[in-house]
């Protein structure tokens, strides 16, 4: 029974480790995808003229899970609440921002951005656009290094915390 015991506390403490490992090398994914969908809005606005709504709406067509969720809920939010863009974008980020592996960092850079959103002409919005993906770059890299850091260790404490608590109850 105690052999049980110890192999169910190695495998849940290895499962967490592995768990806080996905969520590191999740945070570049979904940070590149973010990129991409600014980019993608950047196109709709700029050269295909699109409304916003409707710009949002493909591109969470287009995006994987949870970048679509966000920009699915902002194009509701447009289509149904009556709310200014900044309100509509704030307030799904705020809903979806928790279903991601980013940090309160890259939320306050599309927040920033959010500002921004429909307030300028269209050469002011495309710079606009032009620095928030600057910043997504740069914590993309800065992603990207804590990944390769941290990453193996973290699997390793998951399984080494696990094996601890084992010895510590013999």
């Amino acid at each position: 029974m105690k052999l049980f015991g110890a192999i169910i506390i190695i495998l849940a403490t290895t499962w967490v480790g592995f768990e806080g490992a996905k969520r590191l090398s999740d945070r570049p994914k979904q940070l590149r995808q973010l990129k991409v969908a600014i980019q993608s809005l950047e196109a709709e606005i700029m050269y295909g003229l699109t409304p916003l709504a409707e710009a949002s709406a493909h591109i969470a067509k287009q995006m994987p899970s949870p970048i679509s969720h966000f920009f699915e809920r902002f194009s509701y939010r447009l289509k149904s609440k009556q709310e200014t863009a900044f309100e509509a974008w704030e307030e799904s980020l705020n809903e979806t921002w928790g279903q991601t592996s980013m940090l309160d960092s890259e939320k306050e850079v599309m927040m920033q951005f959010g500002a921004t959103l429909g307030q300028h002409d269209r050469e002011q919005q495309q710079k606009q656009i032009k620095l928030t993906l600057s910043h997504l770059e740069r914590e993309e890299q800065e992603a990207k290094e804590r990944q390769h850091r941290y990453e193996r260790m973290i699997k390793s404490l998951g399984f080494l915390t696990g094996l601890l608590i084992v010895i510590l109850m013999l």
